[in-house]
């Protein structure tokens, strides 16, 4: 998926040497697997996918996709209404529209932008159990804010099939964890500084999933301008404001997905999140950094934020 992968896995305890090293050989290989069925079923950055031929294919026809695609499709559209379309996959046009303005250092003319607008949208695409049809030639779709989510969750659940006892799936930062360690204490998850290369903070988990988007890693710079890889499909611009936006959840799918829709609705997104997640946001830029956190992350961190931060 274009970045790096770890995947811890606790075999049973009790079980013997040999029983212990089947079981941990078969939890990270089938674990390994689903992530790169995953890849291989939705990544944009290979042709052969059946996410990139429907990208390709011509309107007017129902272009059949795998089920898992379906169903991550049918999240995305949920999603879609529940951050008010600040979390969007049919904005693919829009991506490629600033991924090409970062390689050419020139910002892309209003006119381009709205066209790429008009083709980012829900309203040209028909979803059914077997597949998609478009009714715009321009229509694409990018699963890179919920994909690696779902990549996640899979990894996890073929490690409980094959009998782990706990484990750690963290791909490109972005963890699921499971059960305990063989030491019995839950799993140490770091919240990274978007200033800098350190450790803002650490809390405990054990069950659960852990997802962060920001602009301190991928983002490209334009007449001396620093845009985010993240896109505002209501505007069709680079989100601003947040550096990092961080929300734990019990599932990879969802805590992904909400992390890049908080990248784009900033502190006021925080009221949308839903009760079972939580997350916090920094804001500011560098020197002038501040925090704003749903209130019940307040008792997962275990140490204050080095900035100041609003609970709310």
């Amino acid at each position: 998926m274009g970045t790096s992968c770890r995947l811890v896995v606790v075999p049973p305890p009790g079980v013997g040497r040999e029983q212990d090293a089947r079981v941990t050989h078969q939890a990270l290989t089938e674990a390994e697997a689903a992530l790169r069925r995953v890849e291989a079923q939705m990544s944009t950055w290979i042709d052969a996918t059946p996410l990139s031929r429907f990208n390709r294919a011509p309107p007017g026809e129902r272009f059949p996709l795998p089920a898992p695609v379906v169903h991550v499709l049918r999240r995305s559209r949920e999603l879609h209404a529940a951050t008010d379309g600040a979390f969007d996959v049919t904005c693919r046009p829009l991506i490629e529209l600033w991924r090409a303005a970062g390689k050419s250092g020139q910002l892309p003319p209003p006119t381009a932008i709205a066209k790429a607008r008009a083709a980012s949208s829900w309203n040209v695409l028909d979803l059914a159990d077997d597949g998609v049809t478009k009714h715009a030639p321009g229509a694409r779709v990018d699963l890179g804010g919920i994909a690696k989510g779902y990549a996640i969750d899979q990894a996890v659940a073929a490690m409980r099939r094959a009998g782990a006892h706990g484990g750690l799936v963290d791909v490109g930062g972005d963890v699921r964890v499971f059960g305990q360690q063989p030491s019995q204490s839950p799993w140490e998850i770091q919240l990274r500084d978007p200033s800098g290369t350190g450790v803002i903070g650490t809390f405990p988990i054990r069950e659960g999933a852990v997802c962060t988007s920001g602009d301190y890693f991928r983002f490209a710079e334009i007449a001396g301008q620093r845009y985010s890889h993240i896109i505002d499909p209501r505007s069709g611009r680079p989100a601003r404001g947040v550096r990092s936006a961080t929300v734990v959840a019990p599932d990879a799918l969802t805590a992904d997905a909400w992390a890049t829709a908080l990248s784009v609705l900033g502190e006021a997104g925080l009221d949308r999140v839903p009760p079972d997640l939580e997350a916090v946001l920094i804001l500011g830029r560098k020197g002038h950094l501040r925090a704003v956190a749903t209130a019940g992350f307040r008792h997962l961190i275990r140490d204050d934020l080095p900035y100041p931060t609003t609970f709310r």
